[in-house]
């Protein structure tokens, strides 16, 4: 990303271009319709490249709340400008802390659910499978939960559902059962233990295989998909009629959870009326019917991109 200092609000530290690669900046800021004097919120702040493109659009007096539960993002935080506010917490308390800095309601909500670079690329997180370390993956290392303490007391099934579910692993249940097995011998707390431990049952491409079981075990960690529903859910309380939610996704799950909220607005199946037969109307309007998908070019520039898919919806 190129740094254009002539822009208020982008005087950026040089680390965060490197932090992380925003997918679909443009498009996804497009869609919020960004109005000059409005507020907005910026769910996974990162190394603030969507914040980065938000601030170029906000006037004066607009105002961006960003949220991050990993401490490292604040030093991308920048410097002297008034209209930002960091929030080190995790999206599912927005409703909790926008009220707190009295900025409900909101023009716009954004939320790019991928893993930073920087969390990959920082050794001792225990997120990438390329280095050895503790297995940590917490996305807010205050928190007690880790993935080693999850190898070590989930059950069987436990462990074998949430590589099903999470990790899509093919031989689940096999994998479980090793886990239990070589947690007697000695407790699974590095990625080298864990991958030498898993080696005699690794299907396919071992690269492939190792990086389902990690996305299986950092999903659970962070409950991602616990926080995304809570997220979800406020988001209607908090966004004011026209405010758009823009979110980019990366799992099937994901995906999933995000269409089917837009076009139902609840998780609950919605009371049928006994009368007309007709079901309560979703508060929002789906923007894009179809998910948007990264271009052939940013997938070529940046190959994280290729999974991700963006969704829109408007506040009725």
């Amino acid at each position: 990303m190129d740094r254009n200092t002539d822009t208020p609000g982008n005087d950026f530290p040089e680390t965060s271009g490197n932090y992380h690669v925003s997918v679909m900046l443009k498009e996804a800021v497009d869609l919020l319709n960004i109005v000059p004097e409005g507020t907005y919120v910026d769910c996974t702040f990162g190394g603030g490249g969507h914040s980065r493109e938000i601030l170029s659009r906000l006037g004066k007096d607009g105002k961006l709340l960003v949220f991050d539960q990993d401490a490292d993002a604040k030093r991308n935080v920048p410097d002297g400008d008034d209209r930002v506010v960091f929030i080190p917490q995790n999206f599912r308390h927005l409703q909790r802390f926008l009220r707190l800095h009295k900025s409900i309601p909101v023009d716009g909500i954004l939320a790019d659910l991928g893993v930073s670079s920087h969390q990959f690329d920082e050794a001792g997180r225990g997120f990438s499978t390329r280095f050895d370390a503790a297995l940590d993956m917490r996305m807010d290392t205050k928190q007690a939960i880790t993935a080693a303490s999850v190898l070590q007391s989930f059950t069987e099934l436990q462990l074998h559902k949430m590589f099903e579910k999470y990790g899509e692993v093919t031989n689940a249940k096999t994998l479980a059962r090793t886990i239990t097995e070589q947690r007697t011998i000695a407790p699974l707390t590095t990625i080298s233990r864990l991958k030498q431990s898993l080696q005699q049952i690794v299907k396919g491409n071992p690269n492939k295989y190792f990086a389902q079981v990690f996305q299986a075990l950092r999903i659970e960690v962070n409950d991602e998909m616990g926080s995304l529903k809570e997220m979800l859910l406020q988001s209607v309380e908090v966004l004011k009629p026209g405010g758009r939610i823009a979110v980019i996704s990366f799992h099937s799950l994901e995906d999933r959870m995000v269409k089917n909220f837009f076009k139902k607005g609840s998780f609950e199946e919605p009371d049928v009326d006994d009368v007309y037969g007709h079901k309560a109307e979703s508060p929002l309007n789906i923007i894009s019917k179809k998910p948007i998908t990264a271009s052939n070019q940013e997938i070529k520039e940046n190959s994280r991109s290729r999974s991700a898919k963006l969704r829109i919806a408007e506040k009725k």
